[in-house]
């Protein structure tokens, strides 16, 4: 059974191998990250790590039982009891619920551990699969979709889908 975990400096190498083995299939749907991000993934993740420490963002790695990454769930912009959720997860994985299940967990971790109140997420309008996961963890559109992202946003704590803080 696979495991949201906090991402640490020892996720380095497998969050590189998933990155690697799903760029192709990322770039199908989200603009690829380029060369220099592979290029200089050490420096970037650590960046990511100090970020993490200062508190503005939790990144979390959904490991496999053989330790092996299967996605990537992230909260950004921690303020006011708010955030971003974002997350991608393997082609290996996609359309077992896999997905859900870590976004559902994570909305959790996002009120236990955070004290988070509100979080709120964009896929975009192709990205039919993506909007279903959001969904079915909860989250409703708020306002107008924008071009080319849909907003949708969940009061994790609550247990009640909202547009508006509760």
């Amino acid at each position: 059974m696979p495991s949201l975990i906090r991402l640490h400096a020892g996720h380095a190498p497998s969050v590189l191998a998933f990155e690697l083995a799903n760029r192709a299939y990322f770039a199908a749907s989200v603009p690829d990250r380029g060369d220099d991000f592979f290029d200089r993934f050490t420096d970037r993740y650590d960046a990511l790590l100090a970020e993490q420490e200062t508190g503005v963002c939790a990144f979390y790695a959904l490991v496999a039982e053989d330790g092996s990454v299967l996605g990537r769930f992230n909260l950004y912009d921690l303020e006011d009891g708010t955030a971003r959720l974002g997350y991608r997860v393997g082609e290996r994985v996609t359309g077992r619920g896999v997905a859900t299940a870590a976004v559902r967990e994570l909305c959790r971790t996002a009120t236990a551990t955070h004290g988070l109140r509100e979080l709120r997420a964009a896929a975009s309008d192709q990205n039919a699969a993506s909007r279903r996961v959001l969904t079915k963890a909860g989250f409703v559109p708020v306002g107008p979709p924008p071009r080319p992202i849909s907003a949708v946003s969940r009061a994790p704590g609550t247990g009640v889908n909202s547009s508006h803080r509760p």
